[in-house]
């Protein structure tokens, strides 16, 4: 009987100390402050859209007008880890959302606010908590991963939300039900914004949101984060369910080297590059073009297609992502032939002030060819980049970041003069077959490539 007790009372405190640490985020020390005095708007700004925030009785008044685009109000300071939590009402037929380590910036899409939104859903279909990723990529974590939450938001009623930003793990609850579970590395920092969406033209305006006791806490997240039970979704390398209904396919599973073989080979390298936690890498060697283990190209061969690759350069390195590549060209020394994304540290390769045309060997550009956008945006060496490819019809278009940064077409005039001026005017039609493999190219520098994704346009 005592042993019983004892196991009991074990227990009992066991729950305590469960209930404490759930509780921690609430005492009355945790390093919380206020993003909303109650009393102005001081420290906000509106982006984007026309809708009406005011100040109500210490709340702040989202109101939807018509004929504009969707309106944020957000914070002017920028936020990377954080936890955050504040309560909002919203008229049962509006949706919503709550930004985070979003962005606004002039070459993307001219200031459209992106990133991070935390769902706020009255319909049927009960997706709040669920994480869509504004302007971007769509749904990352919709509510369908965790059904069991789905029923944790209250209609026509004051909401609280927490959202828990730490690391590359973002989670939220809906009034203390975990409800989303997201690894996602895109973005580390950025503001925080109160959305009012865009209404239909055959929708009345004047529905309203509102919002108070707004707090975030930057400190001492370990000690106040709280432990989710909702399922994990991790996005590299992985399909979202976006990216599943739009008939995305990955074109690199994450593990293994299947679906991929060397250039000059009938298998995949066995030096040169490496598989480590999801990470596809080509290994340091001297800077030589494919002088290690060599490029590899998909065993599949593609025609019109879209295609993402996410990559990662060190110091001074030097690499490409080539399309259209012919294999059986160029069986001698160097690289397979076919046309090239260029991926480059500009800041410390010289290539970066080689080519023929200047500037056409920087990152993002067509190789030797065409230079992309001097002002395109590139994240820092050591940091992840997304380089993306449309080529449809014979239009190609280079995308880095989200940004277009050059466009042209396959075998026009203005394309054969830029290959007869360049190295490549030696293989004839350089660029013009109807398909070809992708290449991730070996240039003797240690680059990493993630989340390969590849749709076909025929």
């Amino acid at each position: 009987m005592k042993q019983k007790q004892n196991i009991v009372s074990k227990m009992a405190v066991s729950a305590i100390l469960i209930f404490l640490v759930g509780c921690s985020a609430t005492a009355p020390d945790a390093p919380w402050f206020s993003l909303f005095d109650g009393e102005s708007l001081d420290g906000w700004s509106q982006k984007n859209g026309n809708a009406k925030y005011e100040l109500e009785d210490g709340v702040i008044v989202g109101t939807t007008v018509s004929g504009t685009p969707n309106s944020f109000l957000t914070t002017d300071k920028k936020y990377g880890d954080f936890i955050l939590e504040l309560d909002f009402k919203a008229d049962p037929s509006m949706n919503s959302g709550i930004q985070i380590r979003s962005e606004s910036k002039p070459q993307y899409q001219d200031n459209r606010v992106h990133g991070y939104q935390v769902e706020i859903d009255p319909s049927d279909r009960a997706w709040s908590g669920g994480i869509y990723d504004e302007a971007r990529r769509g749904w990352l974590y919709p509510m369908s991963l965790n059904t069991s939450a789905q029923n944790a938001y209250k209609k026509d009623d004051w909401n609280h939300y927490r959202i828990e930003a730490i690391g590359d793990t973002i989670q939220t609850w809906v009034n203390g039900i975990a409800a989303a579970n997201l690894v996602d590395d895109k973005t580390q920092e950025g503001f925080i914004a109160l959305q009012v969406h865009a209404i239909g033209d055959d929708e009345a305006p004047g529905k309203q949101i509102r919002w108070k006791n707004v707090r975030i806490m930057t400190d001492s997240l370990e000690q106040y984060n709280t432990k989710s039970d909702a399922p994990v979704f991790n996005t590299n390398n992985q399909l979202t369910s976006s990216e599943i209904e739009k008939e995305w396919k990955l074109l690199w599973d994450g593990k293994s080297t299947n679906g991929w073989r060397g250039a000059r080979m009938d298998k995949f390298p066995e030096q040169g590059w490496e598989i480590e936690d999801g990470i596809l890498t080509v290994l340091a060697s001297g800077g030589a073009e494919s002088a290690a283990g060599g490029d590899i190209v998909t065993e599949d061969l593609y025609g019109d297609f879209e295609l993402k690759v996410d990559f990662k350069l060190t110091k001074g390195a030097n690499s490409g992502v080539k399309y259209y590549v012919d294999t059986d060209i160029n069986k001698g020394p160097g690289s397979s032939i076919g046309l090239e994304y260029q991926i480059l540290d500009d800041e410390n390769h010289p290539d970066a002030k080689l080519g023929n045309h200047k500037g056409s060997r920087t990152v993002a550009s067509l190789y030797d060819l065409i230079k992309a956008d001097p002002n395109k945006p590139i994240n820092p060496v050591g940091e992840w980049n997304t380089a993306h490819i449309v080529s449809k019809d014979n239009h190609v278009e280079h995308w880095l970041n989200g940004t277009k940064v050059l466009e042209y077409e396959r075998g026009s005039e203005n394309f054969r003069k830029l290959v007869s001026e360049s190295k490549y005017d030696k293989w004839p039609n350089f660029g013009q077959s109807e398909n070809g493999h992708i290449l991730l190219q070996d240039h003797g520098d240690r680059v990493s490539f993630k989340n390969i994704k590849i749709k076909s346009l025929n």
